[in-house]
């Protein structure tokens, strides 16, 4: 995934729980259960490892 979709994807479920945790009334546990899900899924993404540079610095 690239960083632009995992973006996306992370501001959709941001969004998605800010609507679901706004509307107290019209919100089911599930929608909330659902919403936090998404939140979890969607951070998962920023935690892969990154790729490290190794020694590849010239020395002057």
């Amino acid at each position: 995934m690239t960083s632009e979709e995992h973006i996306a994807k992370m501001t959709t479920a941001i969004r998605q729980a800010i609507k679901v945790m706004g509307d107290r009334f019209g919100s089911t546990e599930q929608d909330v259960t659902k919403a936090i899900h998404e939140l979890k899924m969607s951070m998962q993404g920023s935690t892969e490892p990154k790729a490290i540079l190794g020694d590849s610095m010239m020395t002057t």
